[in-house]
């Protein structure tokens, strides 16, 4: 894979500047969270690590029984926390993390060098891009992505190189946030939150995505809309750890204005 295609943006965020150590985010993993259930009174560091891991629960509680048989692969692993998850609760046949982030294999094979040492032909961390995945034809049983899909320069590919490396009835399931239709949204959210106006974050949009997933050979395509799970809580999150007026509090007013919300993506491969 050719390294020069990873974005700049993306290149320094997730390089030299390593976003798991941002104040927003917490134990290594990058993710908004699933807050359902945790206490908001005066949510903890802690409580901001088990909203990331809830998050990852809720993708792979998508995948059927028996789960032992199945072989996955994460999109955009980053640190490979979720994937490393993956295989111990939920204990899946092999999962391998992708990203297209040279920087962050490493560092993923560095965190999880323990379960890499325990499950050595169970787990694994490669660079790969979302529409360049280094897998064979009809090799997997499941691909999921977990929060990286809003950085995908586009959704075509992605959904086109999924369904490549899935068999026939394996299941895709992605979650990340996607922008509403029409161009004066995408100019909105470019104002309101920086991840969009620097190019980091890219306003897809879930009619978009389900679309290409048709055209792309999935079927049974099925959107769950999880926003009041995500945003309340990370806001409230947020609120100890930035700075007053900092740009991140502007998610869950975009959100409230429906300029955005958080879903996830379930589709199995025909």
């Amino acid at each position: 894979m050719d390294h020069n295609r990873i974005p700049p943006t993306v290149r320094q965020t997730y390089g030299a500047g390593d976003l798991s150590k941002a104040a927003s985010f917490a134990g290594g993993f990058i993710n908004f969270g699933d807050w359902h259930g945790i206490d908001l009174t005066a949510p903890t560091p802690d409580d901001r690590v088990h909203s990331q891991e809830q998050l990852y629960r809720r993708v792979l509680r998508t995948f059927p029984e028996p789960r032992e048989q199945l072989r996955l692969a994460e999109v955009g692993s980053g640190r490979g926390l979720g994937a490393a998850l993956a295989l111990r609760e939920f204990r899946f046949a092999a999962v391998t993390g992708v990203d297209i982030h040279p920087d962050q294999v490493e560092r993923a094979r560095a965190v999880n060098a323990k379960a890499l040492a325990t499950y050595p032909d169970r787990l694994a961390y490669a660079i790969g891009a979302a529409d360049e995945l280094p897998f064979s034809d009809a090799s997997l049983d499941g691909v999921y992505s977990v929060e990286a899909a809003q950085h995908f320069r586009e959704l075509t590919g992605f959904a086109h190189e999924a369904a490549r490396v899935l068999r026939s009835g394996g299941r895709l399931a992605v979650t990340t946030f996607f922008a509403a239709g029409g161009p004066e949204v995408a100019e909105r959210l470019s104002i309101l939150l920086a991840s969009f106006a620097d190019g980091l974050d890219v306003p897809h949009t879930l009619g978009g995505f389900t679309t290409d997933l048709g055209k792309a050979g999935f079927t049974d395509v099925h959107t769950e809309s999880v926003g009041s799970d995500v945003w309340p809580g990370l806001d409230r999150y947020l609120v100890d750890v930035v700075p007053p007026g900092h740009w991140t509090r502007n998610f869950l007013p975009a959100w409230r204005d429906g300029l955005l919300d958080y879903h996830v993506v379930t589709a199995v491969r025909s």
